[in-house]
């Protein structure tokens, strides 16, 4: 078998399209959750907070004193932007709340499927001929 086949054979496998169709899925997902955490969420958490913009947090490590975030990354200054990181810890906790209710529903209804009792089996040829020479003998 040469290696070509092999390799068809594994990227054919059901798990492997499966992987590659969650990956891609969950790149688009991951948009949706950075834009409503980003243009939803934290505008409202920082109003609330008293008008904080989290995404222009940040600690200059630098000797210069900067205006705004842009100017001291444009500046090369030294920074730790602990705004951008407390956006990726909320980005985080959507994401696995997310997760975590998809999971729940899915094992609610796996639940609910082998809970849900067996259709009746037919009856077998035996038992309806045995039925219809007994029907046959009421007559």
């Amino acid at each position: 078998m040469s290696m070509m086949q092999e390799f068809k054979e594994f990227a054919m496998r059901g798990n492997v399209v499966d992987l590659a169709i969650g990956v891609i899925i969950g790149g688009a997902f991951g948009k949706i959750v950075d834009s409503l955490v980003k243009d939803v969420i934290m505008p409202v958490v920082g109003k609330a907070l008293g008008g904080v913009d989290f995404k222009q947090l940040y600690i200059n490590l630098g000797d210069q004193v900067f205006e705004t975030l842009d100017a001291a990354e444009k500046a090369g200054a030294p920074l730790i932007k602990y705004g951008a990181f407390i956006n990726t810890i909320v980005d985080f906790i959507i994401v696995a709340f997310v997760i975590f209710m998809v999971i729940k529903a899915m094992n609610k209804m796996k639940r609910q499927q082998e809970a849900a009792p067996p259709a009746p089996a037919e009856p077998s040829e035996d038992v309806l001929l045995l039925r219809e020479i007994r029907d046959s003998l009421k007559r």
